[in-house]
C-alpha cells in the first residue's frame, strides 16, 4: 500500500542515486578538457613531459568516465522505478531530451574514447587529438542535455499539461525555458574549477611527497593561473543564475536566503541577508539569525532598499523547506570564495618563485592547502545541486507537478529493497573508484614507458622463440 514512508523512502533513494552519481561527470567534463590542452601542448612543443603527463591523467580520467558510465545508468533505471508516473508524463519532452543526450554526448563520446584510450601509437599524433578534442565536446554536450533537462523542471515552459502528459507546443521556447542557459554556464564552469583544482591537489601532494617536481611543478602553475581566471567566473556566473532563480522562482530564493518576511514589523522592506540562522518553517520564521542590513536587496536587486519576495508571498502548502536550501546554498558560496582565495595565493606563490623553492614555511602550508582543496568542489558541486533541488519543493516540474504526482506507487517494503540495493550497489562503485584512484595517483607515472608518437611508431614486435613454430611467432608488447 502507498503511504507516506515509502514516498519518502523513494525520494530520499532517488537523491542518493543522484547525489553519488553527480561526483563522477564534472571531473569527466572538466578533464576531459584539460586532457586536450595537455596533448595540444605536446604536439605544439614535442616536450615529452606533456605526453607523460597526459597519459597520467588520463588514467584518472578513464576510471572517473566508467564510474559515471556505471551510475549513469543506475541513475536512468531509478527514473523509471522511482519516478515512474513523471517519466510516462513528461517522456515527450524529458524523455526526448535524455535520447538526444544519448545519441549527440554518450554514443558520441563512446566512439572517440576507443581511439583515445587505445590509440596511441596506432594513429597519427594530430588524428590522436582530434580523439581527444571530440571526447571533450561530446562531454560538453551531455552536459547540455543533461542541464537543459533540469532546467525545464525549475522553469517549464513550451509544453501543455493535458491528460496528464506534457505536450510539446514550443520546443525553441522548451529548449530555451529561462533558467537553462545560465545553469547551463555555472555547471560547466564549476566542472572546469574542479578538474583544475584535482590537477591542483595531486600536483601540491607530489610536491610535498618531494616526488617528480620538476614534472607536476609545470601543471600545477598552470592551473593555479588558470584557477585565478575561472573561479571568480563561477562567482559571477552564481549570481548571474541567482537573479534569473529570483525572477521566476521567488519561493526558491526565499528558502535559500531564509527570507520569510517582505516586510519588517515596521513595514518597511526587509532587506536584511542572514549569514547563518535558525530556521524554523513550522513558526513562519527564523527563531535567531546574524543579519547584514541591505544586503539582501544588494545581492539580489543590486539596489540599497530593493524588495526581495519572502516565503509569506508564496501558499504554505507550495513552500520549500528552508534548512537544507540555506545551509547548502551558504557552503556552495563559502567553498567559492575560498577557491577564489587559494588560487590568487597560488599565482602570488608563482610570481614571487616561493612555489619552486626547496623549502619554506610558506610552501609547504600553500601545498598542504592545495591538496585539501583538491576535495572542496566536490563538496560544493553537491551541496548547490541540493540546494536546486529541494529549493523547487514541493514541485516536480515547477507549478506544474507536485512530487507525490510523479513518485512511483510503492510499498513500504518494496521502496525500502530498491534503496537499500542502491546504496550497496554505489558504495561499491564509489570505493573501487576511489581505490583505482588513489593506486594511480600513488604509482605516479610511468617514466619507463616509450613515448608512441604516431602510427609510424612500433607498438610492439614478433619474435620466435625457442622451439616454437616459426611460421607463428609470439607477440612482445613494447
Amino acid at each position: 500500500m502507498e503511504s507516506a514512508t515509502a514516498i519518502m523512502l523513494s525520494r530520499l533513494d532517488f537523491a542518493w542515486v543522484a547525489s553519488m552519481h553527480f561526483l563522477y561527470p564534472p571531473l569527466t567534463i572538466g578533464l576531459a578538457l584539460l586532457l586536450f590542452l595537455a596533448e595540444w601542448r605536446w604536439l605544439r612543443t614535442d616536450d615529452d613531459t606533456w605526453y607523460r603527463l597526459t597519459r597520467f591523467f588520463e588514467k584518472l580520467f578513464i576510471i572517473n568516465f566508467g564510474a559515471g558510465v556505471a551510475t549513469g545508468v543506475t541513475m536512468e533505471m531509478a527514473f523509471g522505478i522511482l519516478y515512474g508516473p513523471f517519466s510516462q508524463a513528461a517522456g515527450p519532452y524529458f524523455g526526448n531530451v535524455l535520447g538526444y543526450e544519448t545519441i549527440t554526448a554518450f554514443m558520441y563520446e563512446a566512439g572517440f574514447i576507443g581511439l583515445m584510450i587505445f590509440g596511441w601509437g596506432k594513429i597519427s599524433r594530430r588524428m590522436h587529438l582530434f580523439s581527444t578534442f571530440n571526447v571533450m565536446l561530446s562531454s560538453t554536450l551531455s552536459a547540455f542535455w543533461i542541464m537543459n533537462a533540469n532546467s525545464w523542471m525549475q522553469t517549464p515552459t513550451g509544453v501543455e499539461l493535458r491528460d496528464g502528459i506534457f505536450h510539446v507546443t514550443d520546443w525553441g521556447a522548451a529548449i530555451f525555458n529561462p533558467n537553462f542557459l545560465p545553469s547551463f554556464a555555472h555547471m560547466w564552469v564549476a566542472a572546469v574549477e574542479l578538474a583544475l583544482f584535482v590537477v591542483i591537489g595531486v600536483s601540491a601532494w607530489y610536491l610535498l611527497k618531494k616526488r617528480h617536481e620538476d614534472m607536476f611543478s609545470r601543471p600545477l602553475a598552470y592551473a593555479l593561473v588558470a584557477a585565478a581566471l575561472v573561479a571568480p567566473l563561477q562567482v559571477y556566473l552564481g549570481d548571474d543564475l541567482g537573479q534569473v532563480v529570483a525572477e521566476h522562482q521567488p519561493a526558491a530564493l526565499a528558502a535559500m536566503e531564509g527570507h520569510y518576511h517582505t516586510y519588517a514589523p515596521d513595514g518597511s522592506v526587509n532587506t536584511g541577508w542572514h549569514i547563518v540562522a535558525w530556521p524554523d518553517d513550522a513558526a513562519g520564521e527564523n527563531r535567531w539569525a546574524l543579519t547584514i542590513p541591505h544586503a539582501l536587496s544588494l545581492i539580489e536587486t543590486h539596489t540599497w532598499n530593493g524588495k526581495v519576495p519572502g516565503l509569506d508571498q508564496t501558499p504554505k502548502a507550495n513552500r520549500p523547506p528552508v534548512w537544507i536550501p540555506f545551509y547548502g546554498f551558504r557552503v556552495m558560496l563559502a567553498i567559492g570564495f575560498f577557491l577564489v582565495l587559494v588560487a590568487f595565493w597560488g599565482v602570488w606563490m608563482v610570481y614571487t618563485r616561493r612555489l619552486f623553492s626547496a623549502g619554506g614555511r610558506a610552501r609547504r602550508w600553500f601545498l598542504r592547502t592545495a591538496v585539501f582543496s583538491a576535495f572542496l568542489p566536490f563538496l560544493a558541486i553537491w551541496t548547490g545541486w541540493w540546494t536546486r533541488e529541494v529549493a523547487r519543493q514541493p514541485w516536480l516540474v515547477d507549478g506544474m507537478m507536485r512530487i507525490e504526482q510523479g513518485v512511483s506507487r510503492m510499498t513500504v517494503a518494496e521502496a525500502a529493497i530498491w534503496l537499500v540495493g542502491f546504496i550497496i550497489f554505489e558504495l561499491v562503485v564509489w570505493f573501487f573508484t576511489w581505490y583505482f584512484m588513489a593506486k594511480v595517483i600513488r604509482q605516479g607515472p610511468d617514466l619507463e614507458a616509450p613515448v608512441l608518437r604516431g602510427g609510424d611508431d612500433a607498438i610492439g614486435h614478433l619474435e620466435s622463440q625457442p622451439g616454437a613454430d616459426d611460421a607463428r611467432p609470439a607477440y612482445e608488447r613494447p
